[in-house]
């Protein structure tokens, strides 16, 4: 099955295993995949595919792993069952390795102060003038609070580190008809609780056609005080770089229906509140 032009990789699927192939200068991409499937393996057998094989020397480095049973979750198929199987699975992921096997893991990609980064370098005079109407308007409010929100800093105290895959979508995440298990770990690393859960709720994949059942989810998943606190923040922060990459969506072959952008201003101006 090949990938969409904008994927990272293109996976072929066998009867037993899966082969991912990743594009050309995709080998940090490789690495953190193996390293995650192989770890997993280790401290949570069964939450994710067994590592098979590795190649970070071809020309696009490959990873195999077994095949898991079961269908991506969607939000139109998430009964109440299988939200809180998704929560219990995103539970085990992320207490799944000891303190002393995570502090030797990498902070993952896109983490707190890079997506600061990121918004900063879109934030440009070349940019933001193109951004008129409500979704200009808002990104103007979130690009206010995020000057006050010390976001650009470490992480808050009191907020442990866990295992994070690093990707929200949704269909990373397969039911097959008693539990949810997780696929993709191209982007994981170390993060924080709160930091993953806002990669959840606010990926396109939780909203844009079937939303999630956000509060209900939360709720399964038992946050401390701080972590209840940061998961605020968290929400903002990747719901205003949500807004970024819809507002610049291309008209002539676009990813998301018409009008998603504004949708997403709305959140974020929810959230803002």
């Amino acid at each position: 099955m090949g990938s969409a032009g904008w994927s990272t990789h293109a996976v072929e699927l066998g009867p037993r295993t899966v082969i991912k192939r990743f594009r050309e200068g995709g080998r940090d991409r490789c690495e953190r995949e193996w390293r995650a499937l192989t770890l997993l393996t280790t401290y949570a057998p069964g939450l994710a595919p067994e590592p098979v094989k590795l190649d970070v020397a071809a020309a696009r480095p490959t990873v195999m792993m077994s095949r898991l049973a079961g269908e991506p979750l969607r939000g139109d198929s998430l009964s109440e069952q299988r939200i809180k199987s998704l929560a219990a699975a995103v539970r085990e992921l992320h207490a799944a390795l000891p303190p002393e096997v995570l502090a030797d893991v990498p902070l993952r990609p896109g983490h707190q102060r890079e997506l600061v980064a990121w918004i900063h370098s879109w934030a440009v005079p070349q940019i933001l003038p193109r951004l008129s109407g409500k979704v200009g308007e808002v990104i103007g409010q979130g690009l206010s609070w995020l000057v006050c929100s010390g976001l650009g800093r470490a992480v808050s105290p009191g907020v442990p580190s866990v295992f994070g895959p690093g990707d929200g979508n949704l269909a990373n995440y397969l039911w097959d008809g008693s539990r949810v298990r997780v696929v993709d770990f191209e982007e994981s690393g170390r993060s924080d609780r709160a930091f993953e859960l806002a990669e959840i709720t606010e990926h396109a994949a939780s909203w844009v056609e079937h939303p999630l059942d956000v509060e209900f989810f939360l709720d399964q998943c038992h946050l401390t005080t701080a972590e209840s606190a940061r998961l605020d923040e968290c929400r903002r922060l990747l719901a205003l770089v949500w807004l970024f990459m819809l507002a610049s969506d291309d008209g002539t072959n676009p990813r998301n229906p018409p009008g998603t952008a504004e949708r997403q201003a709305d959140r974020l101006s929810r959230l803002l509140v």
